[in-house]
C-alpha cells in the first residue's frame, strides 16, 4: 500500500474561502490508479516556512512513500512551493517534471510558465503540480504510470521490477 500526503498550497483555500477541488482531484486518481491510501491531507498558505515544515514531516515524522502538492507553482510573487520542495529534496526527480510539461505543452503554451519541482527526501517522493483541477488532472495523468515503480525502487523492495501497485 502507497502511502500518500496530499498538500494544498493556496493562501485563498486555507482561509476556508473556496472548496479544494485539485486535492479532491488527486485524491481520487490514487485511490482509484494506484495501490494507495491518502494517510496525510492539509491546506496551507502560500508560505515558504509552512510548505518546507509540513514536506519535512510528512517525510521524516509520517514517513509518506509520496507527496503531491498542488498550488504555487507559477509565477506569482507568493507562489514558492517549487522553492520550498527544493528546501527539503536531497536529489531531484527531473523526469517526471520533463513528463508533466511534455504534456501540458500539447494542450497549452500556458504550461511553460510552470514552475514545478519533483524529488526525494530520504525514501519520500514528493511532486509539485499545479493548482487548478484540470491541470492537476492532466499532469498527474502523465506520471501515474512510473510511480509505483518509482516508489517500489525508494523502498529497495525485492521484485520491484514488478510494478504491481499501478492499476492501469
Amino acid at each position: 500500500m502507497i502511502r500518500v500526503g496530499i498538500l494544498t498550497v493556496s493562501d485563498r483555500g486555507a482561509a476556508g474561502e473556496y472548496e479544494d477541488r485539485s486535492g479532491s482531484v488527486i485524491r481520487d486518481l490514487v485511490t482509484e490508479r494506484l495501490v494507495a491510501e491518502v494517510a496525510e491531507y492539509a491546506i496551507i498558505p502560500d508560505e515558504f516556512e509552512r510548505i518546507r515544515d509540513t514536506l519535512v514531516a510528512w517525510t521524516d515524522k509520517a514517513r509518506l512513500d509520496l507527496i503531491l502538492t498542488t498550488g504555487g507553482t507559477g509565477f506569482a510573487p507568493r507562489d514558492v512551493t517549487p522553492e520550498a520542495t527544493q528546501a527539503v529534496i536531497e536529489r531531484e526527480a527531473p523526469g517526471l517534471v520533463f513528463a508533466m510539461l511534455r504534456d501540458s505543452l500539447a494542450i497549452t503554451p500556458h504550461a511553460m510558465l510552470s514552475r514545478a519541482v519533483a524529488g526525494i527526501r530520504s525514501r519520500t517522493l514528493i511532486v509539485n503540480l499545479p493548482g487548478s483541477p484540470k491541470a492537476v488532472r492532466e499532469n498527474l495523468e502523465s506520471i501515474l504510470p512510473a510511480l509505483p515503480h518509482a516508489l517500489e525502487l525508494l523502498r529497495e523492495a525485492p521484485g520491484s521490477e514488478a510494478g504491481h501497485l499501478f492499476k492501469g
